[in-house]
């Protein structure tokens, strides 16, 4: 059996008239061009409908780039490498955060966080960026805002709390995201996954436990950044596909020094030791570096394949917090998080079954 013939170049439309007929093509084989016209059109590809990988739930996992190499075993086990790096770098993004603001104010350490960011990303990344997009200025401008304001809920939370508390509540960001994929835009979530959605903040509170002595009120703060964190990445995948994924993590850097400055000056706070100006640098750099890295992993495997490896932070942060601080978990908090982290993974599953999507 011959192959297909590629199809013809696109002509000019011509009035129809019942004797009209596709005039040859260049590209036609002698057994193509013996078929009927009708059977001739049916070799012509369509593109394939719209995975729908980057819609619902699927928004909770961060969109930076897409692939750009060939869907392998090969290129995925680096793409999963590189994930695990991400989740990594961010643990200990994390974990540095909450050192500092044991003994310095909030505002500042998250200054310094976005300004060691920026200015060595600034020195990286200007060069290449002589003809990047620069794409639309608002929602720039509002992604930037919206990441300091995360950062600043995140770092106030882990003054009182442990760091595997904040990262079980970080990891409800799956089940938000369902939710406000059936609120805001109208998707539909099939009685599995409103029952997903229902274990899951049945896991968030008992991390949370209102009513109880181990109550904080500096939780809110984590909720909240857990709801701008969904927000966050249903934006951030909306902009990939316009936006320049360098001058998005540049700008929204930038942003977010700027937006902290005028909060950070007035209570700025030398640091005691040289230990504490290199913990700032070591911040920045995983701050940094994991959307870095998060980026690359998109290009070698699909979101489909990444998403279940970011669960493995949760572990990260438990360990720092046993090494760093001497903190343990309760029994309340890892249920919880086995809850938070189980309902997420089935939401997962049921959106990469939906959409067809192959994880071998």
């Amino acid at each position: 059996m011959q192959p297909l013939p590629p199809p013809c170049p696109p002509r000019a439309m011509a009035p129809w008239s019942p004797s009209h007929t596709r005039p040859p093509c260049a590209n036609d084989s002698p057994a193509s061009a013996s078929l009927p016209e009708c059977s001739r059109r049916r070799a012509v590809t369509h593109p394939r409908p719209r995975d729908r990988t980057d819609c619902g739930i699927m928004a909770a996992i961060p969109l930076y780039s897409t692939m750009l190499h060939a869907n392998t075993a090969a290129n995925r086990r680096i793409g999963i490498a590189l994930i695990c790096l991400t989740t990594l770098l961010f643990s200990v993004l994390d974990a540095t955060g909450k050192w500092l603001v044991q003994s310095l104010p909030v505002f500042q350490v998250v200054f310094m966080r976005f300004g060691v960011h920026a200015v060595l990303f600034s020195l990286v990344l200007l060069p290449q960026m002589r003809e990047a997009r620069w794409g639309n200025p608002r929602l720039q401008l509002l992604r930037g805002l919206m990441l300091g304001t995360m950062t600043l809920f995140n770092f106030a939370a882990l003054q009182y709390l442990q760091l595997a508390e904040t990262g079980a509540i970080q990891f409800s960001v799956p089940i938000l995201i369902a939710l406000f994929s059936a609120w805001w835009l109208g998707e539909h979530l099939d009685a599995r996954r409103w029952a997903a959605v229902a274990l899951g903040f049945v896991g968030v509170l008992c991390i949370i436990r209102p009513g109880s002595q181990a109550f904080h009120p500096a939780i809110f703060f984590s909720v909240l950044n857990a709801i701008l964190y969904a927000s966050f990445n249903i934006m951030t995948r909306h902009m990939a596909g316009s936006e320049d994924s360098r001058v998005t993590q540049l700008i929204s850097a930038w942003i977010a020094c700027l937006m902290v400055a005028p909060l950070a000056i007035p209570v700025w706070t030398a640091p005691e030791s040289s230990f504490e100006w290199g913990l700032f640098v070591v911040m920045g750099l995983c701050g940094g570096m994991g959307h870095w890295v998060m980026a690359k992993a998109h290009r070698y495997a699909s979101a489909a394949v990444l998403g279940p490896y970011l669960y493995q932070q949760i572990l990260y942060m438990i360990a720092w917090g046993w090494l760093l601080f001497g903190q343990v978990p309760d029994s309340a908090v890892v249920l919880g998080a086995c809850i938070v982290v189980g309902s997420g993974l089935y939401l997962l599953w049921r959106e990469f079954r939906h959409a067809g999507v192959d994880e071998a």
